[in-house]
């Protein structure tokens, strides 16, 4: 049998809802999820695979000017992306303001790419019928997408219908994956992901932004618990007692909630230790950040 095969780069400013999309498509939580921006750090692999298709999406960070060498590595896991893609995938929340001025200077050397395009609506259940409308036309003069289609990743509207469009234009290959694979990156990765989403859910200002998490221990015990000793870090002392809390009523929260969502994605029960250090300035460090996983091709950790 013939098949398709490709990679979809999922690009998008922050919170257009290209982690939600993922998530969707795949019919399961690979992806973390926050209302906050910048929620996704690293490219993400998600796997989708059918008898005659396989659909490699790549989930990456939301597109910015970066400000610190932390969002530099992540614009380079944007650009690494855009590259090796077979298609473009660009995810546009329809709720945004000033969309055609924002959405052609962040875009431009995406829209330069010969590669396939197809420009995803996000958030319709948000809009009204109007807006869409309009916005559809005016990207359409643009006359660079080879499709528009209007979506509710979270209601899951024309999500099957990105997948169909996606199908015209990938090339005819082998799969590059078993089809039993949903991703590539190990568990420990996908551990350090959801402690950081909730560490994005219970805490404010600058604690999620300068936090990073990174799995030290991870042991498989077949009659017993599994144990995890987490990490995670700071860049100043006043952020770690904030993380800590009063008596440690917040890193307390903060393990019960992971520690569920954890056992839920791994399908087996584990004891979860979580731990604080500082890292001065870890977000402007070369080898702090390599050490977490911030370099191209090395995203687990």
């Amino acid at each position: 049998m013939n098949t398709k095969a490709g990679y979809v780069a999922i690009i998008g400013k922050p919170n257009a809802g290209k982690s939600t999309f993922l998530n969707a498509a795949l019919n399961s939580k690979l992806s973390i999820v926050s209302s906050k921006p910048q929620t996704t750090r690293k490219s993400i692999l998600g796997i989708l695979s059918e008898a005659d298709y396989q659909i490699v999406f790549i989930d990456t960070p939301g597109i910015m000017k970066p400000h610190y060498l932390l969002q530099e590595k992540m614009m380079s896991f944007v650009g690494q992306s855009i590259y090796d893609a077979d298609v473009l995938l660009f995810i546009h929340d329809v709720a945004e303001k000033d969309e055609e001025k924002d959405f052609q200077e962040v875009f431009a050397k995406a829209l330069a790419q010969k590669t396939p395009k197809i420009l995803v609506l996000n958030k319709i259940d948000l809009s009204t019928e109007l807006k869409i409308n309009a916005l559809q036309t005016k990207f359409e003069s643009l006359k660079v997408f080879e499709k528009i289609i209007p979506i509710s990743s979270t209601n899951g509207i024309n999500v099957q219908t990105v997948i169909e469009t996606i199908l015209n234009f990938l090339p005819e290959h082998p799969k590059f994956y078993n089809d039993e694979d949903l991703a590539v990156e190990n568990e420990r990765f996908f551990v350090s992901e959801i402690i950081r989403e909730k560490i994005l859910e219970l805490y404010r200002d600058e604690i999620p932004y300068s936090s990073e998490v990174k799995v030290e221990q991870f042991i498989e015990r077949e009659n017993n618990k599994s144990f995890i000793e987490a990490f995670i870090y700071v860049e100043r002392d006043s952020q770690r007692m904030i993380l800590i809390g009063k008596q440690g009523a917040a890193i307390k929260k903060l393990g019960e909630t992971a520690r569920k969502e954890i056992e839920t994605f791994l399908d087996k029960q584990v004891y979860l230790e979580l731990r604080v250090k500082v890292k001065d300035d870890w977000r402007s460090n070369e080898d702090f950040l390599k050490n977490f996983g911030y370099d191209l091709g090395k995203n687990s950790q």
